[in-house]
């Protein structure tokens, strides 16, 4: 009875395994062109349906308050777009020195130059009982930033040259993230009562939908016939994931925390999960050259880079599972 109760607790994280067990056993249907047609259903569909799920949920006053928020968002862009690529670099001259495969170390040096993904980072955020408005607009304007600011750090760490479809990323934004969520905001205001009268599993429904996200990124990943990796690099390319997650986590906690009376929680989901699609966030044609959309996204993940490294560092990104960062910020003070 004690392992049903905990199970059905932790339903999210059993969820997350069968997920992962079920794209292992039958990758095809949930590939690119399957019968999910994860293309439109994740890309487009599931993104939504979480922004128009905060929409309804979130109170308006809750989204506008947020905004004035600068000294947060201003800790949260830096550390993301400036301090962690940084670390990062420094951490892999140490490692370059290791037999581990060149390749995942450069895919580790993509991955952390990006943006994270929205979705998660919103679902993650509502969780753990964070701020959700402030993740909402972080990674919306994280995301936004990373089309400029990531090619300029992927051309400054890896030496490759990169390509951003603006037109196409704005319109993918706009109509998976914007629009719902504005839509979601209208609709309250018509059944706010009875949001409030019946409550609905908001934080179930959207989780529900991130497995969806998980069990489509691992169905690419096996299916992909190119994963040539030996087991020694691998298995301490995830610990040392692992390790990062865990330490930068710390880190921002305590520079967060130092403000006693600070309020803000926000959960930026960077490694634990896999590369969530980038269909699930870039828009059509954004993946980097030779790569399905789908294969290696994450909510404007990624700005599509060029160049023979770049190639194949985000080839080697998608093909291992858990290639995100994740920072944690909590208590900010505001401004």
């Amino acid at each position: 009875m004690r392992l049903l109760e905990r199970m059905r607790k932790e339903w999210f994280m059993v969820g997350i395994v069968l997920a992962i067990a079920g794209a292992k056993l039958e990758p095809s249907i949930g590939v690119d062109g399957g019968p999910l047609k994860p293309e439109i259903t994740v890309s487009y569909i599931a993104v939504a349906t979480i922004f128009f799920n905060s929409g309804l949920s979130l109170k308006t006053e809750e989204l506008t308050s947020a905004l004035v928020h600068i000294r947060l968002h201003f800790f949260i862009q830096i550390f993301t777009l400036a301090f962690f690529p940084a670390a990062m670099w420094l951490f892999l001259q140490l490692l370059s020195i290791t037999p581990i495969n060149e390749w995942l170390l450069k895919g580790l040096q993509t991955v952390g130059c990006m943006p994270p993904p929205v979705s998660s980072a919103v679902i993650l955020t509502k969780a753990v009982g964070g701020n959700e408005a402030a993740a909402i607009f972080n990674s919306a304007f994280g995301s936004f930033l990373g089309i400029v600011i990531t090619p300029l750090l992927l051309l400054l760490f890896l030496g490759s040259s990169s390509s951003v479809p603006f037109t196409s990323i704005f319109s993918q934004l706009s109509v998976t993230v914007v629009v719902p969520l504005i839509i979601g905001q209208i609709v309250r205001r018509y059944i706010k009562d009875w949001l409030e009268r019946t409550k609905p599993p908001f934080g179930a429904i959207s989780s529900s939908v991130l497995l969806m996200i998980i069990y489509t990124t691992f169905c690419g990943t096996f299916s992909n016939p190119n994963i040539d990796l030996d087991k020694f690099s691998l298995v301490v390319i995830l610990f040392i994931i692992f390790s990062i997650q865990l330490g930068f986590m710390l880190l921002t906690f305590i520079f967060s925390t130092r403000n006693p009376d600070a309020e803000d929680r926000v959960r930026r989901p960077r490694a634990p999960l896999p590369d969530l699609r980038p269909s699930a966030h870039l828009p059509p044609g954004a993946d980097p050259p030779g790569q399905r959309a789908g294969a290696h996204n994450k909510v404007l993940d990624g700005v599509a880079a060029e160049g023979s490294e770049a190639d194949e560092a985000g080839r080697i990104a998608q093909a291992v599972p858990g290639l995100r960062r994740c920072t944690y910020v909590q208590g900010c003070a505001q401004s």
